[in-house]
């Protein structure tokens, strides 16, 4: 609730003024004298001040409200003041109110003129106090960034803004860093951006694609092995957490590491301490760990895919990166970047290019990008060159330049009965990767009669990510 100072020689006056304030939903100060409000201002936070202009009796002059006007100013210059007289001092209140008084008015007063005005007042104030300190923070936020290495990321969106913040503020600690979001939407940056601004960012950088690491090779490479420890293994070999001995460990895709394998990564995280594979001696380091992840682990967790105490030892701190559709400030400012300025963009062009869902995110749109500076017949690119599905007609205007809706299972098959336009292959294959669905796992079983090295190309996966989601699903193998 606002407090509003009322400052008048006048007993009766100051209560009336708080009882009508008051009754409006305001707490209310009285002073008595220009020193008792000065003291009082300088201890208490007030949202308005109401005060007289002539304080010694058969003073008329205004001159002691224009001096406790300025002191008043002096310590609170953004303070909104009304100055109340019995007196009209029409060449004063002129000059007080260029100096930054917010209203003027004579007694007796009219209640409904001065509510409102203190209500306008108060709201004013408080707004402008907001914009300072949105102000300040962005001064901040732009001091902080100015001296930061953003490693080369393009982004124009407060989502992505405020990831890149607090990608900043973590970096200077040591602590792991869980990476949620999407494929394709930048999480690796995010990592780069973390280590390149750290402490350690003159140490080694170490990155690891969990997901896309054999079964049979996940200790060897994470851990390393001793020569002879398995087939072909002819030389000793350190691990990628030896690697990254004193520096930063990015653990990319870490929901799709193994039961086995969480286990002798939760050691290491605890303890520091590993042995190769083949070898009894203990081994330490001291490694700082990111990781990243599109996948809901605290599902994971509940379906007892993912370890808790594993999950609680990578996220000290989550940083959850939004996909591209839900920070469309970010498509254009991306799409300058990748086709770089010998190319220009039509405004329906660009007006697509947002609207479109990029399901793929960051990597689909830099493909689409690549695709049109390659293809594209002139320096101004279209709709067509970015291999978006659109049809604009004459004969339906609103319509024209519209991206047609888009599945997330669109394929290349769907795409092959799709007429090109103009002969310039208007529809292209999408090549961003959709992570597959049970549905579309049973049904490309059933269309290759079960045999997993052609399910799994038709998906886009290997062998291995294939046979973890048919168990992440309960499908049969």
């Amino acid at each position: 609730m606002d407090t509003i100072l009322i400052v008048d020689d006048n007993q009766a006056v100051c209560s009336a003024l708080a009882l009508m304030l008051e009754l409006h939903g305001f707490n209310t100060h009285t002073c008595l004298s220009p020193d008792a409000a000065l003291a009082c201002i300088a201890e208490n936070e007030f949202a308005l001040v109401i005060q007289d202009m002539n304080f010694t009796q058969d003073t008329t002059s205004g001159e002691e409200g224009k001096r406790l006007f300025f002191e008043l100013r002096a310590q609170q210059p953004q303070l909104p003041i009304i100055l109340l007289t019995a007196w009209t001092q029409l060449e004063l209140a002129v000059e007080l109110v260029k100096q930054g008084a917010a209203d003027y008015m004579g007694k007796p007063w009219d209640d409904d003129k001065l509510l409102n005005s203190v209500n306008n007042l108060i709201s004013l104030h408080t707004l402008s106090k907001q914009n300072t300190q949105l102000a300040r923070s962005e001064h901040q936020r732009m001091t902080a960034i100015k001296d930061a290495d953003l490693c080369g990321i393009v982004f124009g969106s407060g989502a992505m803004q405020r990831c890149i913040d607090l990608a900043l503020q973590i970096a200077k600690s040591d602590v792991s860093v869980l990476i949620t979001g999407p494929n394709g939407a930048g999480k690796d940056k995010l990592a780069d951006i973390i280590h390149a601004n750290s402490p350690l960012k003159h140490k080694p950088f170490i990155k690891v694609n969990v997901g896309a690491l054999p079964m049979e090779l996940l200790e060897a490479e994470l851990f390393g092995a001793e020569a002879g420890a398995f087939t072909g293994a002819n030389k000793a070999r350190i691990g990628r957490f030896e690697a990254a001995d004193g520096g930063t460990l990015f653990l990319d895709e870490i929901g799709n590491l193994p039961l086995s394998g969480q286990v002798k990564l939760l050691r290491v995280l605890q303890t520091g301490e590993f042995e190769r594979l083949g070898s009894h001696q203990t081994r330490k380091v001291k490694v700082r760990v990111l990781s990243a992840t599109n996948a809901d682990l605290a599902e994971d967790i509940a379906t007892g895919r993912f370890r808790e105490d594993l999950f609680y030892r990578l996220n000290v701190i989550e940083l959850a990166l939004p996909p591209l559709c839900q920070r469309q400030d970010d498509i254009l400012p991306l799409v300058g970047h990748f086709i770089g300025p010998d190319f220009s963009l039509s405004k329906s062009t660009q007006q697509a290019l947002v609207n479109h869902p990029w399901p793929g995110n960051v990597r689909e749109l830099e493909n689409a990008c690549k695709r049109a500076v390659i293809l594209a017949p002139s320096t101004e690119l279209t709709i067509a060159d970015f291999g978006l599905l659109s049809i604009p007609t004459s004969r339906d205007t609103s319509s024209a330049d519209k991206p047609m809706p888009y599945s997330h299972h669109v394929n290349a098959q769907t795409l092959s009965h799709v007429p090109a336009q103009n002969n310039r292959g208007a529809v292209a294959k999408i090549d961003a990767k959709i992570e597959p669905d049970k549905y579309e796992i049973e049904t490309a079983l059933a269309e290759h009669n079960g045999v997993i090295a052609r399910v799994a190309k038709s998906l886009g996966l290997s062998r291995q990510a294939l046979y973890r989601r048919m168990d992440k699903f309960g499908i049969d193998k």
